[in-house]
């Protein structure tokens, strides 16, 4: 019953399509997994009923852009499961948005520096609901000005460190309102991949926030800081989520679907969490009555 809880498709910044990432998941021997395109959740109708198809359990999710204004750092948030996923549209609209405006100015500034017509760039993102940096690198790849998608070119461009990039840091809705637009739409609010984006050390003010749960088995998380997280979110009891963050040819990573998954019993917990936290709530509310 182990999962891959966190892959994207076409819609945000992954090479491949809805089915196609089914397809593969079922070919792998994968029963369950969960697409979490980046501030879109246009997948996920579509996603069950093809996942029903090829006797894949398609989890509804969607992976939130957030800033994280404390420490000044954006950051991401999956959530899964909501029960209201139209509220969250325009949560994703909003994040949309300020990815958009970000991504337009770079892509200005590498059609300044290179001799590519911003149709190629706009080209390779046909399909998607924004434009990504994986997408204006391979229009730099296509044009032969970059050898991959994540080499010398992107560290030039896209990096903090080089005196020549280009990067535009989008502000997001705060981590906060993202964790809370989560909750109110019904939806189980889990930390994604903290060492990649720097917040491993902010873990304590996240669960404060109210984060459900902590994505412990990623690729950019090795053995001893898995151990960390599974022991932070075991202190703090909340659940553990694994994914492989697979983009397809856009992958960040050398890996393949199935790779890094949820467990089963991580998995059950989540998928029994919100009716766990029912009945939780319920006792609660029994307890103060009888109290009062």
């Amino acid at each position: 019953m182990s999962g891959d809880l966190h892959c994207h498709t076409r819609l945000s910044d992954g090479s491949l399509g809805i089915e196609e990432i089914i397809t593969l998941a079922a070919k792998k021997g994968l029963k369950t997994i969960a697409i979490t395109d980046h501030d879109c959740l246009a997948g996920t109708v579509r996603g069950k009923v093809i996942g029903a198809r090829h006797g894949v359990q398609v989890i509804p999710g969607v992976e939130f852009s957030s800033t994280f204004e404390e420490i000044g750092k954006n950051i991401h948030i999956l959530c899964y499961l909501p029960d209201s996923p139209e509220m969250l549209e325009g949560l994703c609209k909003r994040n949309s948005m300020a990815r958009k405006r970000a991504s337009h100015f770079m892509m200005l500034q590498v059609a300044k520096r290179y001799p590519i017509p911003t149709e190629f760039i706009t080209k390779c993102a046909n399909g998607s609901t924004n434009l990504y940096k994986k997408h204006i690198m391979q229009a730099l790849i296509e044009c032969g000005y970059a050898e991959s998608f994540n080499g010398e070119m992107y560290k030039k461009l896209f990096t903090k460190e080089s005196e020549e990039n280009i990067l535009i840091t989008p502000k997001y809705e705060s981590t906060k309102d993202v964790i809370d637009a989560t909750h109110e739409a019904g939806g189980i609010a889990i930390l994604a991949h903290p060492f990649l984006t720097g917040c491993e050390n902010n873990i304590d003010d996240l669960i404060a926030m109210g984060i459900d749960g902590i994505e412990v088995n990623h690729p950019s998380a090795n053995e001893d800081q898995q151990a960390l997280l599974c022991k932070k979110a075991s202190k703090a009891k909340i659940l553990i989520t694994g994914g492989s963050d697979f983009h397809g040819l856009y992958n960040e990573y050398k890996v393949s679907l199935g790779d890094y998954t949820t467990t089963d019993d991580d998995l059950h917990a989540l998928l029994t969490y919100k009716s766990k936290q029912k009945r939780l709530q319920k006792k609660l509310a029994q307890a103060t009555e009888t109290n009062a």
